[in-house]
């Protein structure tokens, strides 16, 4: 007898987060997404305890991080196109590559530091 379980609250505030955080993403909103993900943070550091969400929660648990990942990933590309946009809009914007030079020994980790 398989009896239909009831998703832990914390995955059901998760997942509202999650679709506040689409729909700014969908609708273009910086401030909206911003706020969005600072919520899915605020949810995240939230979390019940393993044990807790372990017994019969796995799948939702599972559901909820494959769209937090993909969401993150859409906002990484969205955030990487806004400044590429800006780039090509005012190129002086752009004086350098976030990453670059990180790997040397000795280079600094933020400019103007």
């Amino acid at each position: 007898m398989n009896e239909a379980r009831a998703p832990h609250p914390w995955i059901v505030l998760l997942h509202e987060r999650l679709d506040a955080l689409e729909r700014a993403l969908l609708q273009g909103d910086a401030l909206g997404a911003e706020h969005a993900s600072g919520a899915v943070q605020a949810a995240l550091q939230e979390a019940p305890r393993t044990l807790e969400l372990k017994d019969g929660h796995a799948r939702e648990l599972h559901q909820a991080a494959q769209r937090f990942a993909q969401l993150r990933a859409a906002t990484v590309r969205a955030a990487a196109l806004n400044e590429r946009a800006l780039g090509s809009l005012l190129p002086d914007h752009l004086q350098k590559p976030t990453y670059q030079g990180l790997g040397k020994p000795g280079a600094r980790r933020y400019a103007g530091a």
